[in-house]
């Protein structure tokens, strides 16, 4: 029995000695992934001051100077609309006026020609009965 003990012993101290430097490159993996991370944040914080910060400090003042035109165009379509509005009213006053106008004139002319015709016809009727 002493013999199969000595004969487990080096394949079990085999094992051990994976299993530890198994163990070992675990941890290795594990330290440079860290170290990797850390690079790639930095490197990421770095990018990011460098190159978007100024970009989007550039498209936030471009989006600015946008609201501001879109305010302006606002104002400007409201002024505008107030003044075709404006301009529509009074036009329609005026036609309304001049409808009115010519409506009166008409119907004075038409009472006067009612009038002359009457006055022919009372002439024609007296002449027919002497």
């Amino acid at each position: 029995m002493a013999g199969d003990l000595n004969s487990l012993s080096v394949p079990l101290w085999i094992m051990a000695v994976v299993s530890v430097l198994q163990a070992l490159l675990l941890i290795g993996i594990g330290v440079g992934a860290y170290v990797m991370y850390s690079r790639v944040t930095a490197l990421m914080a770095d990018l990011e001051a460098r190159q978007i910060a100024p970009l989007r400090e550039k498209v936030d003042a471009i989006l600015t100077d946008v609201k501001g035109v879109t305010a302006r165009v606002n104002q400007q379509t409201e002024r505008v609309d107030h003044a075709i509005s404006g301009t529509i009213d009074r036009v329609d006053d005026t036609a309304n006026r001049v409808r009115m106008g010519v409506h009166d004139k008409v119907n004075q002319v038409a009472g006067v020609v009612r009038g002359v015709r009457a006055v022919i016809m009372s002439l024609l009727h007296r002449e027919s009965h002497a």
